[in-house]
Formats: structure tokens, C-alpha cells, sequence
């Protein structure tokens, strides 16, 4: 059966019980009800068939049709985000083909919500593909394999994916696109599904060219939704590994598990990001401590206690105590996006020491700074400011493979950083409030 998309001239919202929203007896939960008959339906529409039913979804005044269509894909559900009617509904979208023989389909399981997804909700950000009026919202995925092209090796039908977000700009001036290097992208002009120009993967199904499809092993499906939250720490890891190769900071041959052995490592912030983040440095060798405001105990400083990272709380301890606990670090990692922390934790970094941004505040964030004492420390002290953003294919693959060993070593830790899923229907009210747990997710394949 296909379907088609039709536009109420007024809202109507009916819940479960057959009433309106604003009839009493409604028990609150809205859910979307089939009917025959549409007392607001535009005249246009009178000649209906007799068979013909309207499905209403709650708050979203748009009515999928249980009667076939002459032509088109079919429909599948979208969580879209409409930054001119400054709205957030679920809608029918055009459901994806597969058209060139590098392409795979593949069916959605679950689409992580983080603080880009709500600042996209609050239509602070997100830019919808030229000609769309909404933006289909999500960019942390799951899926599973339902279609591969004739030239597509090592995934098949039925296989766990991961896809990535940003695509090249296409311009033929910008040197990391042209390598395959997007994530560094000169021009700005990329697009990122489900945030910038592209459509993203709160909906039923996706297609993707292979480039950007990344494998994950089976024993992870419960937790491969958080592989692109952790391409963040991947890649910073990487970048640091580089920018140290300049100076002895790492031992000659050491293992992957050894490099930040007998350095300290501080994390600001202990959402998914923050956490997901202590877990590669913890897992590098790192000493490792996370500074977030939060005093313990609290479900995030239960988890990092619980997989060995020291938890310090900036609302009982200053920085000069924050010293005292941990040392000073030799790398900060920056995962709470708030500015003034930030540059408060930065006069701690010790000699030859990295500083990694990740956070992106706002503009009411503005904070004086002393520049000529951060200049003086970064000379005398040979350290490094390093800001990261996005990820290229190096880091998703790393990002899965260090999954698998969090996985082995803290099972239950790794699986607690998802608080909730939730079905797609709850999404528009999802992102719209504010979170309480760790990392919420909506699952759109069941909530088991």
C-alpha cells in the first residue's frame, strides 16, 4: 500500500479515546487514531472514496491517507523539523530508492538525540535540503542492512551500519575534500545529514553510498548507536597523537593501550560525549579525571567511578583543589560546551600539555579573557589548543573498534550511558525537552 500526504486547512488533534484534545476525558497520551470521516477536509477533497481513512498525528496537522497513490515512492515516517512554521512534527517523507550499484538501503534501528538535535529543535540551527521546507532531524545511527549494490563489498543484507554525517563540498579548491578528508572541509560549504542540507535518519530506512557505511560486529547492537558520539574522542585522540608526535611524549613502540600511560587526562563535562570520551583515554592509559558540576553521587559519577575514572565536582571543588586532586593534566578534553569553565580549566594544562575543544557554546557565553597570561603560558609551556569537530571514516572505524573493547571490559557501564528509548512518535517532545539522563534514544524498531 502507498501513501499520501494531506494538508489540513486547521490543526485537528485527536487522542486515543476518539476526542479532541480539548474535549475533557482525554487521558493525555494523543496517540494517533485511524477514522472515516473529516468534517474540516477541503472541498477537494469531497469525492474521496468510501474506504478512504485519515490517520491524524498528534500536534502535526498532517493526515497520511490509507488510499493508494498513482505514482511516486512510497511514504515512510520522519521526525521533521520546519525552521519557518518553528515547528516539530512527524511526518510522511518520500521513502528512499536505491539507485546507483555503490548504494545500500538500509533499515533505521535506533537515532541517538544529543545537543545538536535540541538546538536544531529550538530552530537555532538546521538548514533543510535546497527546496525542502523541513529538515528530517538525527545523526547518530543505527541500522541494518536491507539492499547492497552490485558493487558493493564486505556488507550484505542483514549486517549492523553505522553512516556518517558530513559529505564534501565539491568544490574543487578545497584540498581535504577532494581526499576524502570532509571533516576538514575550508570552504564550509558541506552538507551534514540531519543538520546541514541534508536529510538524517530519524525515519525508517536511509540510503547511503558504501564510502560512508561503516560495519558493526552483531554483539553490538545494543550500544552501536553511540558510535558517532564517540567518533568525537576518536578523532581528537588522533589529532593529539600526531600534534605529540612533534616532542618525547610517547614512549618509542608503545601499544595503542600504553601511549598515555604515565599522563593525566581531564574531562570537562559527563554527558555521552564527556563520558564516551574518559573511556578511550581511560582505555589509551591515561589517569584520568572528569571535572562536571554535578556533585556525586549522581548516575554520571556513578559510571565513571564505576569504570575507574576519578569523578571531581566544580560546584565542591575549585580549580586550585581540582589540581590538587588529579595533578595538572597534560591533556583537557573539552566536552560541556560551556565557555567560561573552559578557560577557567585551561590555566591548569601542564608543560607540553593539549587542549582539545569540542564544545561549540553560544554567543551569550561571551567571557573577558587575560590573553597575555594565556599567551604567556602556552610559550613558556609549549602547549597546544586544539579544536575538533566531526569525523572522518579512520575515526567511525576506530570509534567501533573501541565500542567492542568498551564493551568486553564494562559490559553494563557502557550499555548504562543510555538512559531511555523511546518510541518515534515521542521524538518532537523529546527534543524539546531537556534531558535528564545520559543519552536518550529513539528506537524505531521496538523499544526492547
Amino acid at each position: 500500500m502507498r501513501w499520501q500526504t494531506v494538508r489540513a486547512r486547521r490543526r485537528v488533534t485527536l487522542c486515543r479515546c476518539g476526542h479532541s484534545e480539548i474535549k475533557p476525558r482525554c487521558d493525555g497520551t494523543h496517540r494517533a487514531i485511524a477514522f472515516r470521516e473529516w468534517a474540516t477536509h477541503d472541498s477537494a477533497t469531497a469525492s474521496l472514496p468510501p474506504d478512504f481513512a485519515l490517520i491524524l498525528f498528534p500536534r502535526a496537522g498532517i493526515l497520511a491517507s490509507s488510499s493508494p497513490t498513482t505514482g511516486g515512492g512510497t511514504a515512510m515516517r520522519a521526525v521533521a523539523v520546519f525552521p519557518q512554521a518553528r515547528s516539530i512534527e512527524v511526518v510522511d517523507h518520500t521513502a528512499p530508492e536505491r539507485r546507483a550499484s555503490t548504494e545500500v538501503l538500509a533499515k533505521v534501528l535506533e537515532v541517538g538525540v544529543c545537543g545538536t538535535d535540541r538546538e536544531i529543535a529550538r530552530f537555532e540551527y538546521g538548514i533543510p535540503p535546497d527546496g525542502d521546507e523541513y529538515l528530517v532531524i538525527g545523526h547518530e545511527s543505527l541500522a541494518e542492512v536491507v539492499e547492497v549494490g552490485d558493487d558493493v563489498d564486505g556488507l550484505a543484507p542483514g549486517d549492523l551500519v553505522v553512516t556518517m554525517v558530513r559529505r564534501a563540498c565539491g568544490r574543487p579548491d578545497c584540498r581535504p575534500c577532494r581526499a576524502g578528508r570532509q571533516d576538514f572541509c575550508v570552504t564550509g560549504d558541506y552538507t551534514e545529514r540531519g543538520i546541514k542540507g541534508r536529510h538524517g535518519f530519524m525515519t525508517d530506512q536511509l540510503v547511503d553510498d558504501a564510502r560512508f557505511i561503516v560495519k558493526v560486529p552483531a554483539e553490538l547492537r545494543k550500544v552501536g548507536v553511540l558510535t558517532e558520539p564517540l567518533t568525537i574522542a576518536q578523532k581528537a585522540l588522533e589529532e593529539l597523537w600526531h600534534a605529540q608526535d612533534r616532542l618525547p611524549w610517547i614512549d618509542a613502540g608503545a601499544a595503542p593501550d600504553a601511549r598515555g600511560r604515565g599522563h593525566r587526562a581531564v574531562v570537562l563535562g559527563a554527558g555521552p560525549v564527556g563520558l564516551l570520551g574518559a573511556m578511550a583515554l581511560l582505555e589509551a592509559g591515561f589517569d584520568t579525571t572528569i571535572y562536571s558540576r554535578s556533585p556525586a553521587p549522581n548516575p554520571k559519577a556513578d559510571l565513571a567511578t564505576a569504570i575507574g575514572v576519578r569523578y571531581v565536582s566544580s560546584s565542591e571543588h575549585d580549580l586550585d583543589e581540582l589540581i590538587q586532586i588529579a595533578g595538572r593534566p597534560d591533556v583537557i578534553y573539552e566536552a560541556a560546551g560551556v565557555a567560561d569553565v573552559a578557560m577557567d580549566v585551561l590555566q591548569a594544562l601542564g608543560p607540553n600539555g593539549v587542549f582539545v575543544f569540542t564544545g561549540v557554546p553560544g554567543p551569550e557565553q561571551a567571557k573577558p579573557l587575560d590573553a597575555s597570561a594565556l599567551m604567556r603560558r602556552m610559550v613558556l609551556g609549549n602547549q597546544l589548543i586544539l579544536g575538533t569537530v566531526n569525523a572522518g571514516r579512520g575515526a567511525y572505524e576506530s570509534a567501533v573498534a573501541s565500542l567492542g573493547a568498551f564493551h568486553r571490559r564494562w559490559p553494563s557501564e557502557l550499555a548504562a550511558l543510555i538512559t531511555k528509548r523511546h518510541a518515534l512518535e515521542e521524538a518532537p517532545g523529546l527534543l524539546t525537552n531537556s534531558s535528564h539522563g545520559i543519552k536518550d534514544v529513539v528506537a524505531l524498531d521496538g523499544l526492547s
